[in-house]
C-alpha cells in the first residue's frame, strides 16, 4: 500500500509540472502571436506586390500576425484605404505627397530628402500617418517606345517625342486611366514640354501594371508606340524599349517608402527597425532587377522577395 502512495504521489507532481510547462507554452505562444494583426495593402502593379511582399516576410518573421490586402487598388482606392483604417500600410511614393497636399507647385518635391521631410510632416499633421525610411530609387512616371522608333526618329528625350508629335508623326501612347489623368503623370508632360495626345492617339486601360503598357509598345498591339513607365522598370531593356529622357524635370521625385497608420507605430515602434534596413537597401538597379524577375521572368512576386531578404541576409534560410 506504502508503495503505491508512493508512486501516486510522484505521478501528481509530474503532471503538476506538466500542466505548468503547458500552461507557461501557452502564454508564450499568446504572447508571441499578440503582435497584430497588422493589414498590409499595395498598389495593382509589380513593384507593389513586391515591396509589399517584402513588407509583410519580415513583419511574419519578427512574430507579427499579418493580412495580405496587396493588389488593393489604384493609389485613390489604397490611399483611402489607409486613412479610413481599413489597410495598416502600403508602399508609396514620397513625390504624391505634391498631389495629395496640393502643392505641386512647389520645388521642394524635386528634391529626394526635402520631397520626404516635407510629406512626412503634412501627413502626420493630418491624418496621424507615419512614412518610414524611402528607398534610394527614383521611380518616376516616364514614357517608353520602342528603340527602334527611338533610332529612327532620332527620339531620345521627352523634347524629341513633343517635337514628333507636334509635327504630326504617329503615336500612339498606352496607359492607365491615373496616368492619362492624374496632374502627377501625363498631363504633367504636356505642359512641361507643350504636346498635346488626342484620344486616338492613346489607350487607356483600367490597371497599372507597366509590364502590360510595355509589352504592348514592345510588341504593337492595337497600333501602340508609346507606353507608360516607372523609372524602375526592369523589363524595358528586355523589351526592346528604351525611356525617354526628362530634362526639364517635369517629375517630382518619387522614392517608395512604407506609409504607416500612426496608431501602428505607437503601439509596435520596433516597426521601423524591421522595415528601414530593407527598404535603405533597395537601389535602383537592386529594384529593376528584382522587377524583372517578375516582370519578364514570370516569378511570383512573394518568392523572389523572398529570395531577396535571404541573400541581403534580413531573413533566415
Amino acid at each position: 500500500m506504502e508503495k503505491w502512495v508512493r508512486l501516486l504521489g510522484v505521478m501528481v507532481v509530474l503532471m503538476s509540472l506538466f500542466i505548468v510547462t503547458a500552461c507557461d507554452d501557452d502564454d508564450e505562444t499568446s504572447e508571441q502571436g499578440s503582435k497584430g494583426p497588422i493589414v498590409v495593402g499595395s498598389k495593382i502593379d509589380t513593384e507593389g506586390s513586391l515591396l509589399a511582399s517584402m513588407i509583410i516576410l519580415v513583419l511574419e518573421d519578427n512574430g507579427f500576425d499579418v493580412t495580405d490586402k496587396s493588389q488593393t487598388g489604384p493609389t485613390a482606392i489604397v490611399r483611402e484605404a489607409l486613412e479610413s483604417g481599413e489597410i495598416d500600410m502600403y508602399p508609396e511614393y514620397t513625390g504624391n505627397g505634391a498631389f495629395f497636399f496640393d502643392e505641386a507647385d512647389s520645388g521642394v518635391w524635386k528634391d529626394a530628402q526635402a520631397g520626404y521631410e516635407r510629406v512626412a510632416e503634412l501627413d502626420k499633421e493630418k491624418f496621424n500617418i507615419v512614412w518610414l525610411q524611402p528607398a534610394p530609387a527614383n521611380n518616376t512616371w516616364a514614357i517608353a517606345i520602342p528603340q527602334e522608333l527611338a533610332e529612327t526618329e532620332g527620339l531620345a528625350s521627352l523634347e524629341d517625342f513633343a517635337a514628333y508629335a507636334n509635327g504630326g508623326g504617329y503615336i500612339k501612347l498606352i496607359g492607365s486611366e491615373e496616368f492619362v489623368t492624374s496632374p502627377a503623370a501625363l498631363p504633367s508632360f504636356q505642359e512641361a514640354y507643350g504636346f498635346t495626345l488626342s484620344n486616338n492617339q492613346m489607350l487607356t486601360v483600367s490597371g497599372g501594371n507597366t509590364a502590360l503598357t510595355e509589352k504592348a509598345a514592345a510588341e504593337g498591339t492595337d497600333g501602340v508606340n508609346a507606353a507608360m513607365a516607372y523609372g524602375t522598370d526592369g523589363q524595358v531593356a528586355a523589351l526592346g524599349l528604351v525611356i525617354l529622357s526628362d530634362p526639364l524635370g517635369a517629375q517630382p521625385v518619387y522614392e517608395p517608402a512604407p506609409r504607416v497608420r500612426g496608431e501602428i507605430i505607437s503601439e509596435y515602434p520596433e516597426i521601423a527597425g524591421i522595415i528601414n534596413p530593407v527598404f535603405e537597401s533597395l537601389g535602383l538597379e537592386t529594384l529593376q532587377t528584382l522587377n524583372a524577375k517578375i516582370a519578364v521572368e514570370g516569378q511570383i512576386a512573394m518568392d523572389v522577395a523572398e529570395e531577396y531578404l535571404i541573400s541581403a541576409g534580413f531573413l533566415a534560410e
